[in-house]
Formats: C-alpha cells, sequence, structure tokens
C-alpha cells in the first residue's frame, strides 16, 4: 500500500498525462484500507494536485489557440494585402528576390533610381501607354514591398511562437506532425509567390500579349494561402471553442456530409475568381444577370483547341465564375433550409445563419464589382468576403464534426 501511494503520488506531481490514471489507482488501493485518515490525508493533495493539472492544461491550450488564430488572421490580412497589390498592378515592381536584402527598401534617391531603371527593363513598363513618373513607381513598389514583409511576418509569428511551444511542452503530441505540415506550406507559399511574380517579368511570344502573372500560378498562390489560412482557422477553433456533442440522428449525419460539400463550394467559387482575376476577365461583360444580352456570349469557344476556352478565354472564365458563385448560393440556402429541422446546438445554428447572410452580401458584392467595372475599392472587399464566406464555412463544418467517444 505505502509503495503503490508513494508511486502514484510521485507521477502526479510531476504533473503529467498519467495523472488521472495514477490517481485512480491511488483511490482504489485507500479503498482496500481501514485507516481513513491516511485515505484523507493522501487523496485530498492529490485532487487539489490535479485540478491545479487541469487549469494549467487548460491555459496552455488556449494560449495555444490563440497563437494559431493569430496566425490565421494573419494569413487573412496577406490574401487581402495581395489582393490590393494586384489590383494596384503593383505586383512586378520588385523584379528581384532576395530575402534579407528586400526587408529594407531604397532610401536614397540614387537607390530609387536603380530600382526604377531595373523596373524599366520589363515588359509591364515597356508595354504601358503613359509615362510613369518615379512617385508613381514608388506607390506600386511600396504596396509589393508591404505584401512581402506581411508574409515574412506571417512566418517570424508562426515559427518563433512554435519552437517556443514545443520547448515549454505545450504542443500535444497529435499536434507536432500538424505544425510541420503548417511550416511547409507556409514555405512553399513564399515560393509560390516569386514563382508567380516570375511570370511576369518573361517576355510574351505574341506581340498582342498583355505583361502580367500567369493565373494558373495565381490561383495556386491564392488557393494555398486559402489552404493554409483553413487549417489555422480549424485547428485554432478546436483549441478554443468547447465542444459539444451532436445527437447521432440522421439528419446530422446529412448536414455533416453537406457542410464539407459547402466549404468545397466556396473554395473552387474562389479559385475560379482568381482565374478571372489573372485574365482581368471582369471587364469582359459589365452586365448581370446576361452577358450582353446573352445567357451564352458568341466568343465563348474562340479558342482553339477548345479545351483552353474554359481556362484561358476570359468570356468563358468571367461565365465559370458567375455560374458557379450562383451554384454556391443555392447550395448554401438548400443547406439552411436543411438544418432547420435539425437537433444543433444554438452555436451551429447561428453559424448556419450567418453563413447564408455571408452568402448573400457576397454575391451581391461579386455583382456590384462587375456593374461598376472592378473599382479597387469594391473588388478587394469582393475578395476578402470569398476568405469571411470560406470562414464561416470552416466554422459550420467544425461545430458539425462527429466527436471522438
Amino acid at each position: 500500500m505505502k509503495i503503490t501511494c508513494l508511486q502514484c503520488f510521485k507521477e502526479i506531481n510531476k504533473p503529467s498525462l498519467n495523472s488521472i490514471k495514477a490517481y485512480h489507482q491511488l483511490q482504489q488501493a485507500s479503498n482496500r484500507t481501514v485507516n481513513w485518515s491516511l485515505r484523507s490525508s493522501l487523496l485530498s493533495p492529490l485532487r487539489r494536485c490535479l485540478t491545479n493539472v487541469a487549469v494549467e492544461s487548460s491555459r496552455t491550450q488556449k494560449i495555444v489557440g490563440y497563437w494559431l488564430m493569430g496566425c490565421a488572421g494573419m494569413c487573412f490580412g496577406a490574401v487581402v494585402l495581395g489582393g490590393v497589390t494586384r489590383l494596384t498592378e503593383s505586383g512586378l515592381s520588385m523584379v528581384d528576390w532576395r530575402l534579407i536584402k528586400d526587408m529594407k527598401p531604397p532610401k536614397s534617391e540614387a537607390e530609387w533610381l536603380e530600382e526604377f531603371e531595373k523596373y524599366k527593363q520589363y515588359p509591364e513598363y515597356k508595354y504601358m501607354e503613359k509615362e510613369m513618373t518615379l512617385s508613381d513607381f514608388k506607390f506600386i513598389y511600396y504596396m509589393e514591398w508591404g505584401h512581402r514583409m506581411w508574409g515574412r511576418t506571417t512566418g517570424v509569428a508562426f515559427f518563433l511562437p512554435a519552437l517556443y511551444f514545443l520547448k515549454k511542452g505545450w504542443i500535444s503530441k497529435s499536434l507536432k506532425p500538424r505544425l510541420a505540415v503548417y511550416g511547409g506550406l507556409l514555405a512553399f507559399q513564399g515560393f509560390l509567390g516569386w514563382y508567380m511574380v516570375k511570370s511576369g517579368l518573361e517576355e510574351k511570344s505574341g506581340p498582342n500579349d498583355v505583361p502580367r502573372v500567369s493565373h494558373y500560378r495565381l490561383a495556386a498562390h491564392l488557393g494555398s494561402a486559402f489552404i493554409l489560412y483553413t487549417l489555422f482557422l480549424w485547428q485554432g477553433l478546436s483549441h478554443l471553442l468547447t465542444p459539444v456533442k451532436l445527437p447521432d440522428v440522421r439528419s446530422v449525419a446529412k448536414l455533416r456530409g453537406m457542410a464539407h460539400g459547402v466549404m468545397t463550394a466556396v473554395f473552387v467559387t474562389a479559385m475560379s475568381g482568381a482565374f478571372v482575376a489573372g485574365l482581368d476577365a471582369g471587364l469582359t461583360y459589365n452586365s448581370y444577370p446576361k452577358m450582353a444580352d446573352k445567357w451564352f456570349p458568341d466568343d465563348m469557344w474562340s479558342l482553339s483547341p477548345k479545351w483552353k476556352n474554359v481556362f484561358e478565354n476570359p468570356t468563358f472564365v468571367q461565365f465559370n465564375h458567375r455560374h458557379l458563385a450562383e451554384l454556391t448560393v443555392c447550395f448554401i440556402t438548400g443547406f439552411w433550409w436543411v438544418s432547420r429541422k435539425a437537433p444543433l446546438h444554438p452555436r451551429a445554428r447561428l453559424a448556419v445563419t450567418c453563413l447564408l447572410g455571408m452568402a448573400f452580401g457576397q454575391a451581391a458584392l461579386g455583382i456590384t464589382t462587375l456593374l461598376t467595372y472592378v473599382p479597387t475599392s469594391i473588388a478587394a472587399t469582393h475578395q476578402s468576403g470569398s476568405l469571411v464566406l470560406l470562414s464561416l464555412a470552416v466554422w459550420v463544418a467544425h461545430e458539425l464534426r462527429r466527436m471522438p467517444k
């Protein structure tokens, strides 16, 4: 009895993941003894120790959760800033990629002129119809520089706390491989950014080709950011929200499957929007719901081979984005309708309602962007709205997730 109690007491006082198990072992052992005063003197401090362990575990879990949500917020900011950078045509102003030297922008007039002369050697400047002043160049340079610095700050905000939390032992065994995935995606995102910019610095083969980044690479860069943001958000919610077990009924199981379909639909629609942005397809037909008084424009199949029209014809790309968005709104509306009769927790029901409202708000923003010929402010808000909509879809799916037994 003495050996068992002593071993359990040491196990609890570490404290470790075996604390609760050790406590129960001690309780069972003490039940077999008639010395009730000994039992009380042993168990009382152990109960207090276990309480302290639980409080400390909850506190560290919340700290890690807030950090993950902060990383998600940094990704959100990077997407917004990247959208504004693209809309202001600033993305090709920095023609080099230097990890350390890029962190300090030009200061003297001579340094600015040197950077400006570099920019003049590339296709975007040569294609311009109006002359650019040094002041104009400084504006687009600072836009691109700000976007790059934000990305690098995001990396610092992830890697330094991750190392600290790992050293402190605050990262669970299941989270460690996920952190490795997040770090890999962050590094890959930086590579994709330069790979995208590089495509816009190359001379185009056709005399009428507009210097711009590859819309395929743009979609890959944006898609990678959306995936990274989703992973941070999901894990952050898992750390911060108290899990709620939903009834194991057919209606909830059906909604659970639909919720992942909603996330996929929002993501695919957003990626089709990246194709619209990359090809400036938002300026081809600025009417709604028809495109130049037609449901199917005459130039939808103008490229050869025919399959290229789906991805490279601005008219077809805009057509795709319009109708994918409409289908997504219809899907979300149907999801909300089905959820009305399901036995959902109030928090889950709130998430579904917010999702429905944002879906219609995002659709209204898209139509406004189209009818007003893609002004920077409205277009940037529309792009940000896609990430807000994805956030709500993630929240809904997280609320409906199956809890482990």
